[in-house]
């Protein structure tokens, strides 16, 4: 029995690039205990590969954290799945904004210790004990309040092309790293209305129990996050206080919020907020390139990068033997042009 892909995944991005399926692109999680991560790992590769779903899970003993798209066709036998679930019924379906159905092209699910890193010990403060979630209508009143204070609890790089009016945006590569930093700007703010927002709410749904544990009194989070903050504005016919793009962690890397454009090309300066990996297979910095710079670079983030691109590709296989890539990303502030690329990697 296999479970996993074993078709190169250059093959399988070509093959969706040129696939006219429509698919709908979606996220959910749950907190839930799952006494056999592994087993329900399986069971759910099985199920969803009948419904030929592709995406991104994580499984943990703590429950599920899903970005997935679904074939359009098979879109309600997957919602009939979900109801039928005994660990997901009632689940909210986080439908993407801005899609083009060429989100993910496999599916991969696996099994972590939490299903978002946060490095916190949940046993020692209440994890149910969450902050009051808000809709769309209700985070606009809260946001008018003087007494409110806006967290982006994302990372440097996702609030760079898109946050909300007047947000604090912590300076931060990963969510285990933003809690205390996002601590210690607000303990003179104890008081205040602290309303935290995330790409889909699950990072709120722990750092408002764990804010609430430290000591602060009036926590509040965005119900579904910047995802059904848009749907609800658009349905609703609220304001908009979001300004730009949501970044998301699949192929899109963005779904457009508002037609405001508020970073710049990491290269040129100019307005942008397209987010690309270096095409170096030996780099794939995360970086905001141009339309002009993308054609000029060939994709790729530094001139070292360009001509690695162009050397056969034995020559770059063995450039790149033994690197460890990791995670790496743009960070504003590491150099004032492209002499980025060795800070980044340092």
């Amino acid at each position: 029995m296999i479970l996993h892909n074993r078709v190169d995944r250059r093959i399988l991005k070509e093959k969706l690039k040129e696939s006219n399926e429509r698919r709908v692109t979606l996220s959910f999680y749950r907190y839930i205990q799952l006494p056999c991560p592994e087993e329900y790992r399986d069971q759910l590769f099985l199920e969803l590969s009948k419904l030929d779903v592709f995406g991104r899970i994580y499984v943990a003993h703590e429950g599920v954290n899903a970005q997935i798209s679904v074939p359009e066709e098979k879109f309600e036998d997957f919602k009939t799945y979900i109801t039928n679930s005994s660990e997901l019924s009632g689940v909210r379906l986080n439908i993407a904004v801005d899609d083009d159905g060429k989100s993910f092209f496999q599916l991969k699910i696996q099994v972590r210790n939490k299903i978002v890193a946060d490095g916190l010990n949940d046993e020692t403060f209440d994890v149910t004990d969450r902050g009051i979630h808000l809709s769309a209508e209700e985070f606009n009143k809260l946001a008018n309040d003087p007494e409110t204070v806006i967290v982006d609890m994302r990372n440097h790089y996702e609030s760079e092309v898109g946050h909300f009016e007047n947000a604090i945006c912590p300076d931060v590569d990963t969510f285990r790293e933003s809690l205390p930093i996002v601590e210690k700007m607000l303990e003179d703010k104890k008081d205040k209305n602290i309303v935290m927002y995330c790409t889909g709410g699950i990072r709120c749904e722990k750092a408002s129990a764990y804010y609430k544990h430290k000591g602060f009194k009036n926590v509040f989070q965005l119900d579904g996050g910047i995802i059904e903050y848009a749907r609800e504005v658009k349905s609703q016919g609220l304001e908009n206080k979001f300004q730009g793009k949501n970044f998301v962690f699949d192929e899109r890397l963005g779904e457009r919020i508002s037609d405001e454009i508020i970073s710049t090309c990491h290269q040129c300066g100019q307005p942008c907020d397209d987010h690309t990996n270096c095409k170096n297979d030996g780099c794939h910095l995360l970086f905001i390139q141009c339309k002009e710079c993308a054609e000029k670079h060939q994709g790729c983030c530094s001139a070292e990068c360009n001509d690695i691109i162009n050397l056969p590709e034995e020559e770059q296989k063995a450039i790149r033997k033994g690197l460890n890539k990791g995670r790496q990303v743009f960070k504003k502030g590491r150099s004032e042009k492209l002499l980025f690329k060795s800070n980044a990697k340092s």
